[in-house]
């Protein structure tokens, strides 16, 4: 019944999907980019104020877990679920600007703003899920990707240049932000309802029992845990390891959004459409691990080839594993949990992204200030290699099929 909704319904959702990718491109540059180098290169705030700010997308991951419960108690469409985080984010990007300077409200604003984005995503997935055909999902989703992409990195590169001529004026940046979360909320609103199963009491916590009951998505689990803990360890630092003069660089605006946004982003672009392709026809654990491969080596190079030139070619292997991930980490519930159960599935997946995102933050500043950004590399990559390891017997066994 559920292929037969999706049939049904795909196109208006793809097509509103597709207007919605040029809201979400310019918004995506704010956690990619500007949030991070307003803070460091025009407000120059501590080293707890920028932890808290990369920890705040991490923290509405771990929220999101009880958003899910909460949203399936009350019985709100996913839809408008979802496009209330992002009128809260676009009233704090507002806020911002209509506050420029202003470092204490900057932090605030910037976590309230990534936490009420983020507690979205596994109710987009639960979207994804009702309204997209499984033989096309990853294609479908892939496309949207790429236009966001596309958007990401051209408005990264001008916004760069824009920011650059004024100066420490950067209050228009933001009201763009607010109104783009504002479009994002009316494309959301104008899809097919999706309703989460209803639940008749408030139990924060039963989406956890799918790991104790499913052996398959606790071991993916914990693998994912690894992998993404040394990923977003040597995330937290993209910016700031070019922005700081303390690690040799010290970029400015129009440098850091080419490096951090528009070379990313154009990589992105070019393999995202093939990543959805390959994902709806290449057996999971295989495309798995060979992600694994562009951010294993995507780290190391970036953070231990000292030049622009190392810096854009790590960035570029990082984007491509990166397109990859994107199209796994949103769709790999859809393949793996029932029909009925994909939001919360999800909202386990994102409640445990969340506290590697949270204590990565916070290790990835400290262990750069005391031994370096390159250590913090070699544990990001030593990460990965045990993560891909982890899942070497499911990647014998199904290559052998």
């Amino acid at each position: 019944m559920s292929e037969e909704v999706a049939e049904k319904n795909w196109k208006r959702t793809f097509s509103l999907d597709l207007l919605r990718s040029v809201p979400m491109g310019i918004s995506e540059t704010v956690a990619s980019t500007f949030a991070m180098f307003v803070a460091v290169g025009l407000l120059d705030v501590g080293t707890l104020s920028k932890s808290i700010i990369i920890a705040g997308p991490a923290l509405g991951m771990i929220l999101s877990m009880f958003s899910v419960a909460m949203v399936r108690r009350v019985g709100l469409s996913a839809n408008v679920a979802a496009a209330l985080g992002w009128v809260v984010s676009a009233i704090s990007y507002g806020v911002v600007a209509m506050h420029a300077q202003n470092q204490v409200l900057f932090v605030v604003c910037m976590v309230v703003s990534s936490l009420s984005h983020t507690l979205a995503l596994p109710l987009q997935a639960q979207i994804y899920r009702q309204h997209y055909p499984s033989r096309v999902r990853g294609r479908l989703f892939s496309t949207v990707g790429m236009i966001r992409a596309a958007v990401a990195a051209s408005f990264g590169y001008f916004a760069g240049l824009w920011l650059l001529d004024q100066g420490v004026d950067y209050a228009p940046l933001f009201w763009v932000f607010s109104v783009a979360n504002l479009g994002k909320a009316g494309c959301t609103l104008a899809m097919n309802r999706v309703y989460l199963r209803k639940s008749q009491k408030l139990s924060l916590l039963d989406a956890f029992g799918h790991l104790r009951d499913d052996l398959v998505f606790r071991k993916l689990i914990v693998s994912w845990m690894i992998l993404g803990f040394g990923n977003l360890l040597c995330m937290a630092l993209f910016v700031e390891y070019i922005t700081n003069p303390s690690y040799g660089f010290g970029y400015g605006a129009e440098k850091v959004s080419l490096i951090t946004t528009t070379v990313p982003m154009s990589i992105f672009i070019v393999s995202i459409f093939a990543w959805g392709a390959i994902y709806d026809k290449m057996e999971f654990y295989r495309l798995r691990v060979l992600t694994n491969v562009f951010f294993f080596l995507g780290l190391l190079v970036y953070f231990l080839v000292p030049s622009f030139w190392g810096l854009v070619i790590g960035i570029s292997l990082h984007g491509i594993g990166k397109a990859g991930g994107n199209v796994l980490w949103s769709l790999w519930t859809t393949k793996f949990a029932p029909a009925e159960k994909v939001g919360e599935y999800m909202s386990v997946h994102t409640f445990f992204t969340g506290v590697r995102g949270v204590i990565s933050a916070f290790l990835a500043f400290a262990i750069a200030k005391t031994l370096g950004p390159q250590v913090v590399a070699y544990i990001g990559a030593s990460c990965i290699l045990i993560a891909s390891l982890m899942l070497l017997p499911e990647l014998k066994a199904n290559w052998k099929k």
